[in-house]
């Protein structure tokens, strides 16, 4: 079974029902799909002390990581206050993409117009530091 990019965003929409985010109130939630074609989910934990949280991109990482996938085919993102809204990866979590990632990796967001683009870990990440 392929996963398409609809199935990916809804299944990244269903996990961020979950997000715990008691204080920024800033719910966010992903899903990627592996090199075997398995879907991997993850929704932001927040904690009292902000560095102890999580994001959602991390989350669905580290499942597919013990699950043994190797590599990030594509992955949506999907986040916002109340409604959803323009929400890509942060700085920390375009680097842990870029560990699992290669030139044909997908990332989808909404961008600031409203409408689902497919970016490259390169676009988002330009100049990354990777020790391959």
């Amino acid at each position: 079974m392929t996963i398409g990019n609809e199935d990916l965003i809804n299944a990244a929409t269903e996990a961020r029902r979950n997000a715990y985010n008691r204080y920024s109130k800033y719910s966010v939630g992903a899903a990627l799909v592996d090199n075997y074609g398995h879907l991997h989910v993850g929704c932001n934990v927040e904690n009292a002390a902000y560095p102890l949280g999580s994001c959602a991109e991390a989350g669905a990482i580290g499942a597919m990581v013990q699950q043994g996938g190797k590599r990030i085919v594509k992955i949506a993102v999907v986040g916002g206050s109340s409604e959803i809204g323009p929400c890509t990866p942060c700085g920390g979590c375009r680097q842990r993409i870029r560990e699992f990632a290669d030139d044909e990796t997908l990332i989808l967001a909404i961008d600031d117009s409203g409408e689902w683009q497919e970016f490259s870990i390169r676009e988002l990440l330009p100049a990354s530091f990777h020790l391959d």
